[in-house]
């Protein structure tokens, strides 16, 4: 449409007007043609440096390999989010996004290079096995997984639905190790953990995956009726260590507390690919408090989350100051021959605000206290720190990464008691302030 425009302008300022267009038309034409033969060049030079390490490298190289770190090379040069992805790598990415999978239904983290059961997940195979807490995992299917990495076990767990797999483990009362034969089933990731402190819903996000919204609203209904609609004093989020995941979902989530107004803006390179997301009528809280939690290892969609319900003033923003990371990624499938993850846009805030580098900085600024082995080791170090991350208005206005600690017993956890008191009145502004000194 916009070149029918010019075009149509052109005919009706006349002979002068035409002339200026078409002087225009043939310099932008060669200036094409020398950046297309100037492109042909560069490629026949990749084209001659694969033939040589094909040819002459000392051992004979796997070229689909080569081509491979050829193209990933070219995307991590634009910026750390930009990634090639295999075949296995996508269906790893599908199988992350989708949040249910083939599989055993326990929460696992590597320890002394075996894996260590951290939880079994309620009425899955793990937990009907009698698989516990600090179990650890010797051998996958009569494997030692002694010399996998996590990622390598985690794959030989999972597998198709009706599928057998025999786990050998260890536990710290038993001297003989206990074999234990599971039939894997859907395992559905819980992103999203409600509980009841006293008056208070507390609503634990873990990560942005296709059951989120469905499962904080779930997680809501649930808590109102446990307390009782009328007895609730707020809600907690709690987004911290949240990574982020998809777009779609974090708008969901922060349209769940808000009944008007725009949530989030992504505007790409070229400036009609603009796009705005506004909220639906609605607060499935019905207007009730809230605290936001954030910390280092808070990004991308908790950010959008996060800011959103900051600048509507809708809730209280509570911790250390977020990651950073305001850029969105797209994925685009190559066949059957894996997909590129692209960064093709930067997200706003409803104020209009780019936290791009930046991270969103907290109304109220609550510390924990760091254990001393952990001390200088807590810190993330934010998009900011990423090396050749996007740029935002110049590196003096960038922030870097900020604490990222959660003690695990909740009794010490400063920012989780900051927020009930918050919810509680206990600090003047109560819940729905939106300014207080860092």
């Amino acid at each position: 449409m916009r070149k029918l425009s010019l075009l149509i302008l052109g005919a009706a300022i006349g002979a002068g007007g035409a002339t200026m267009v078409s002087q225009t038309s043939l310099l932008s034409g060669m200036s094409a043609v020398a950046a297309s033969a100037d492109t042909y060049r560069q490629l026949s030079l990749f084209g001659d440096v694969f033939e040589k390490v094909r040819t002459d490298y000392v051992e004979k190289p796997e070229e689909s390999k080569l081509v491979e770190s050829a193209i990933n090379g070219m995307l991590t040069s634009l910026d750390p989010h930009s990634s090639y992805m295999d075949a296995k790598s996508f269906r790893d990415m599908q199988v992350q996004t989708r949040g249910e999978f083939g599989g055993l239904g326990i929460e696992v983290t590597m320890e002394d290079g075996l894996v260590k059961v951290v939880t079994p997940i309620d009425e899955t195979p793990a937990s009907r096995a009698g698989i516990l807490a600090n179990d650890v995992i010797t051998h996958i299917n009569d494997e030692a997984v002694q010399g996998l990495n996590l990622n390598q076990a985690v794959d030989k767990m999972r597998g198709p639905v009706n599928s057998a797999v025999t786990l050998k483990i260890q536990r710290k009362e038993s001297k003989d190790p206990i074999v234990v034969k599971l039939t894997r089933e859907t395992i559905k990731v819980r992103p999203v953990r409600a509980r009841v402190e006293g008056d208070i819903g507390v609503l634990r996000v873990t990560q942005f995956n296709e059951q989120t919204f469905e499962g904080l609203r779930a997680g809501i209904d649930k808590l109102t009726s446990d307390i009782g609609a009328d007895k609730v004093s707020g809600f907690v989020i709690d987004l911290r260590n949240n990574p982020g995941g998809l777009l779609d979902q974090a708008i969901m989530v922060s349209d769940a507390f808000l009944d008007r107004g725009e949530i989030v803006s992504t505007r790409s390179r070229n400036a009609e690919d603009t796009q705005r997301f506004s909220a639906k009528a609605g607060d499935l809280t019905k207007g009730k408090p809230l605290v936001v939690l954030v910390n280092g290892g808070s990004a991308s969609a908790s950010e959008i989350v996060a800011g959103a319900l900051q600048d509507h003033k809708r809730a209280t923003v509570l911790g250390t100051r977020s990651f950073g990371k305001g850029s969105v990624q797209t994925i685009i499938p190559l066949g059957g021959n894996g997909a590129v993850r692209l960064t093709t846009a930067r997200y706003y805030t409803p104020s209009g605000r780019s936290i791009q580098a930046k991270g969103i900085e907290p109304d109220i600024e609550v510390l924990q206290d760091i254990p001393d082995e952990l001390k200088g080791k807590d810190e993330t170090k934010g998009e900011a720190g990423l090396r050749g991350h996007l740029q935002n208005g110049g590196e003096q206005d960038e922030r870097g990464g900020s604490s990222a600690y959660v003690p695990p017993d909740p009794t010490k956890d400063k920012q989780l008691l900051a927020a009930y008191d918050l919810l509680h009145g206990v600090r003047k502004g109560a819940a729905n302030a939106t300014t207080t000194p860092n």
